[in-house]
């Protein structure tokens, strides 16, 4: 079993990973940039990113304050957390997925397209583009 230690050693701990996600979208989903909400809460905007990216942890009170900020509750950052995978190595597609700005444009977008059958078509074009060798551009 892989314990956290060792998680520690390999990169950023899968709990400080979701909750960083958890803070980003919250804050794209008000449309907030990270400058205002370091301002909001007496930090940088770099430090809001090192907190998104969990590259740093989130201390229990400015987890608090981004929660004020962010206007939601502090549970809201850890929904979704599977206590079963607490320990095992983080789901590392999805959340790098989500952590750039098109996937996470992407994931908020894409439930907003009524029509299954179209939503059907954008992933089988996604699909194809995605088996699709790569072509040298001159």
């Amino acid at each position: 079993m892989t314990t956290f230690t060792e998680l520690d050693r390999e990169g950023p701990n899968p709990i400080d990973r979701h909750v960083g996600l958890r803070i980003r979208m919250r804050r794209k989903e008000l449309g907030i940039s990270q400058e205002r909400l370091a301002e909001s809460i007496g930090l940088t905007f770099q430090q809001v990113q090192k907190y998104e990216r969990a590259t740093n942890r989130v201390s229990a009170s400015k987890l608090w304050e981004m929660a004020k900020a962010l206007h939601t509750s502090v549970a809201y950052f850890y929904e979704g957390l599977d206590p079963s995978s607490v320990g095992a190595p983080p789901s590392e597609p999805v959340q790098d997925f989500l952590m750039s700005g098109e996937g996470l444009e992407l994931a908020q977008l894409f439930p907003r397209i009524a029509q299954p059958r179209v939503r059907r078509k954008i992933l089988d074009l996604i699909r194809a583009m995605a088996e699709e060798p790569e072509t040298v551009r001159a």
